[in-house]
């Protein structure tokens, strides 16, 4: 649980009693909604509450933040080396910027812009229904709505959503070079890297239909948001997959929303490649309380 990775931190740190007397204030993103400062994580069996832990602990300030409201936190200190620029875009910074990640899950947060300055609100995004677009897609849908019943971004825009894939476009033929059948949480790096090598053409084209499906869902969500000043694509599967993201798929899909694809056009596109980018809004976030 939380409780017991902070007391191995801080006792990694020099010991409990005297580095707790030096934390003023402590933020924790945490994957799943927070509610009232409690959060109940949505892919593992974990509770977290504030309160419980400024009372363990003994610090003053401490907050819960959704993990994509806590990234959404680091975007306005980023340094240009930790980002990696799509789409250049024409900025109008007085508007609101969005941010999507996938990863072990989807996650999606807002940026409003409220007197110049960003304020993230979080979202369960990553949860709405998955709108398939092509035939293929919707060949895929009734594929994963035979399996899940309700097929939600997350079933198809994750790492388990780029294994959902795959083994819907092996379903015929198999896969030569990865074994579909080893543990789960290992085959997105492995299909990822056939699909960018070219080694398998059906990890290519399950490649390609991740990567279409997310430049998709980032142009809805910044349609949703109005999203002037950019789009950030955050979590841990967009940078190892740049080189995917740069061949157009991507941005076809972002831009092909008539009749405002001129607008996403317009909106600059990133890619954060800081893998501490949720640690880094977090403590943007503590320093603030």
């Amino acid at each position: 649980n939380l409780g017991a990775m902070i007391t191995e931190f801080i006792g990694g740190q020099g010991g409990q009693g005297r580095h707790l007397e030096t934390i003023e204030a402590a933020c924790f993103g945490v994957a799943g909604p927070v509610r009232d400062q409690v959060a109940r994580l949505t892919n593992v069996p974990w509770l977290v509450d504030a309160a419980a832990l400024a009372d363990r602990f003994a610090i003053r300030r401490v907050r819960l933040l959704n993990d994509l409201e806590a990234m959404s936190h680091a975007v306005p200190v980023f340094e240009p080396d930790e980002v990696a620029v799509l789409e250049e875009g024409k900025a109008l910074p007085t508007g609101n910027a969005a941010l999507i990640a996938p990863g072990t899950g989807l996650g999606e947060a807002l940026l409003h812009n409220v007197d110049g300055r960003f304020v993230p609100a979080p979202s369960e995004g990553g949860h709405a229904d998955f709108s398939a677009r092509t035939r293929r897609e919707i060949e895929l849908l009734r594929e994963l709505t035979r399996l899940y019943g309700r097929v939600h971004c997350e079933h198809v825009i994750s790492g388990p959503g780029l294994v959902n894939i795959s083994r819907f476009v092996h379903a015929d033929t198999g896969c030569e070079v990865v074994d579909l059948n080893r543990p789960f949480d290992e085959l997105p790096a492995l299909i990822s890297a056939a699909g960018l090598k070219g080694s398998c053409p059906k990890c290519v084209e399950a490649l390609e239909m991740f990567v279409a499906a997310f430049g998709a869902e980032a142009g809805n969500l910044a349609l949703r948001s109005v999203a002037t000043p950019g789009v950030y694509l955050g979590g841990g599967i967009a940078p190892k997959i740049l080189p995917a993201l740069e061949t157009g798929i991507f941005l076809d899909a972002f831009r092909s929303k008539p009749p405002m694809s001129d607008l996403l056009a317009a909106m600059p596109v990133t890619v954060i490649l800081n893998p501490q980018a949720g640690l880094l809004g977090a403590a943007v976030s503590a320093n603030r309380l």
